[in-house]
């Protein structure tokens, strides 16, 4: 089936953490091969090198692509940010990143936090970007992410969301400004696949519980970046876009809720949920 998008943001998507080295590049054309177009990347992860090799090497056309990359924390100053992002357009071998996002905000605003908004809209406004966005982002930071750089003009914000995290202040906030959210982490490092409910799902559908878990959050409207270097695993999360959700399941996957995060370094911010 074809990848359906949110705001022009393929829903299904491919986080690459840990795909380096041969292993990792091999793992990627996979993720080509079986119909992922939306691959994510971030300076700090180490693979927009195999992300633009993968491209590359695809033999399909650029624009056939989604390719996302996030600057780091350590980058956000102001004589750090532009450059930081002209090195990732290098290292991609691309002469454009789809989505751009700030990976983290800067912790206790050791940089000013417009200082680096502003450098994020200007890298949309030289064409470096054609969408910018944000990532582990709250609500606080979301509010004054528009007062200093306008509403609207946000695309995503990536945070981590599964069953065991669905984080229901966040999500309503997002929705009432027109802002969806990515989900990073959202099979929860594979703790779906032993949830009865989740498996008990995945059986009747004659899917795995990964697959339920993709399927539902993409159901409530998020995007999803699950990673994998199994090909098999690569398939099944794959097979979440031709997977509908009843409402009883639905009502059950939301049951299973319980603020349970598993991303939380001594630099987040101060989460809502």
């Amino acid at each position: 089936m074809h990848n359906r998008t949110v705001n022009g943001i393929p829903q299904l998507g491919l986080g690459t953490f840990g795909r380096t080295g041969d292993d990792g590049l091999r793992a990627l054309l996979d993720a080509i091969e079986i119909g992922y177009r939306h691959i994510d990347t971030a300076q700090s992860y180490g693979t927009e090198e195999n992300v633009g090799k993968a491209v590359e090497r695809s033999g399909l056309p650029r624009d056939a692509f989604f390719i996302t990359t996030k600057v780091a924390d350590t980058n956000l100053a102001r004589g750090d940010f532009l450059p930081s992002v002209e090195k990732s357009l290098e290292t991609l071998a691309l002469d454009r990143i789809d989505l751009l996002l700030i990976h983290w905000p800067s912790a206790r605003d050791a940089v000013p936090f417009a200082d680096y908004m502003e450098a994020l809209a200007e890298t949309r406004a030289r064409g470096w970007a054609a969408r910018i966005g944000v990532s582990n982002f709250p609500i606080a930071d979301l509010k004054r992410a528009e007062t200093a750089i306008g509403s609207g003009v946000l695309s995503t914000n990536q945070v981590e969301l599964h069953p065991f995290l669905q984080s229901p202040r966040l999500c309503d906030y997002a929705r009432s400004r027109g802002l969806p959210l990515t989900a990073y982490m959202p099979l929860a490092k594979g703790r779906v696949s032993d949830d009865p409910v989740l498996r008990e799902i995945a059986a009747r559908h004659n899917v795995t519980a990964a697959t339920i878990s993709l399927a539902f959050l993409m159901g409530e409207g998020h995007i999803v970046i699950p990673a994998s270097s199994n090909a098999g695993r690569l398939r099944d999360n794959h097979a979440a876009l031709s997977v509908t959700l009843d409402t009883d399941e639905v009502s059950a996957l939301r049951a299973l809720d319980r603020g349970e995060r598993m991303i939380d370094p001594d630099k987040a911010p101060a989460w809502d949920d």
